[in-house]
């Protein structure tokens, strides 16, 4: 790495450092799906005896809310005051993701209580041998969730409020698992007024529904993702690719999350920036779009460029990769003293 470029990242991670300390209390709309995500820790000594599977004995069990609730969770971590829409089951779980909001002060009178739905939920089962492995891993995966989505009206009144939102807002964020908390009508209008109004739009979409992220600020693809779509359109390489969906939805800038192998934003001019990952112990890769969402709002919402905003981003990521399981949304203190460290060993590294 050339001096230059060595002395522009070091200035790049001060300004971002200073962001951190600056957030007051800027407003951001965030709208999607959201999802209760539970975790049972333990022992799996033994297999067993009627079917090749192990038997785990839970030891704790731990819950978060996932998904949108995730990036309203992180956003409120940085100092931001998350109007957050989105809708959840008349359950337990429903009632649990509203009360875990509420006491890190989040505002969940935008939260839409659907009778009789389910509240989509993640179980995940982790577990090791006792006495011999520290480190636990995950064994299965359990998703329990709403036979149908919620109905088109509830659809239309959660974007309908997120639109009065924007008012006063630094930045849209749509974080789509379709589900069916927001559709393409309500996607499109909500991005065209956050352009009206000048604000950035950054977009975490399903392959399934890129359509809704059309005209969007950023995009948050991972790497299998792009991959994938790159077979089906018979294109040469990854860039060629981005620069293919940059063109057909009109996006601005796309940003491919690789977890160990790190980041790559793609823009719209053609030039294209790859984020080595910096992480000394990478564990797990739970919610990692959800930390890059946070950390593009945050900057692009406080008028940072897309290459500073991508480091944010990058930061982010690596802090969740070092995470321990139920505890990976953006941490404020966690990402300012990593932020501290990545300088500190970019001016070593320069010596």
């Amino acid at each position: 790495m050339s001096d230059g470029v060595a002395q522009n990242r070091v200035d790049c991670l001060k300004r971002l450092r200073l962001l951190l300390d600056d957030i007051d209390g800027s407003k951001v709309t965030l709208i999607g799906d959201t999802m209760l995500d539970r975790y049972h820790h333990g022992f799996a000594n033994n297999l067993n005896s009627t079917a090749p599977v192990p038997v785990m004995k839970v030891i704790r069990t731990e819950e978060s809310p996932g998904a949108s609730a995730h990036i309203a969770l992180g956003l409120n971590s940085l100092g931001m005051d998350v109007r957050f829409h989105c809708c959840i089951g008349d359950d337990s779980e429903g009632s649990n993701i509203s009360k875990m909001l509420s006491d890190e002060g989040i505002s969940t009178e935008q939260i839409e209580i659907v009778r009789s739905m389910k509240t989509l939920t993640k179980i995940r089962f982790y577990g090791s041998r006792e006495s011999l492995l520290e480190k636990s891993q995950i064994l299965l995966q359990v998703d329990r969730g709403p036979l149908n989505p919620p109905s088109p009206e509830i659809s239309e009144a959660l974007a309908t409020s997120a639109l009065e939102s924007l008012k006063n807002s630094c930045a849209l964020v749509i974080s789509d698992y379709d589900k069916g908390v927001i559709d393409e009508v309500g996607s499109h209008l909500l991005i065209r007024e956050a352009h009206k109004i000048g604000i950035p739009v950054i977009v975490d979409p399903k392959l399934t529904g890129l359509e809704k992220s059309r005209n969007a600020t950023v995009v948050l693809f991972e790497i299998r993702g792009l991959e994938l779509l790159r077979r089906r359109s018979m294109l040469t390489d990854s860039r060629e690719t981005a620069a293919h969906l940059i063109d057909s939805y009109g996006w601005d800038s796309l940003v491919v999350l690789g977890g160990v192998n790190g980041l790559t934003l793609y823009q719209s001019d053609g030039s294209v920036v790859f984020f080595p990952c910096m992480s000394p112990a990478p564990e797990q890769q739970i919610g990692l779009h959800d930390a890059a969402a946070t950390a593009l709002a945050a900057a692009l919402g406080h008028g940072y460029s897309m290459t500073d905003a991508t480091t944010l981003a990058a930061a982010a990521c690596e802090c969740v990769l070092t995470a321990e399981s139920s505890h990976e949304f953006v941490d404020k203190d966690t990402l300012g003293l990593w932020l501290d460290e990545l300088s500190w060993q970019m001016q070593i590294s320069e010596r």
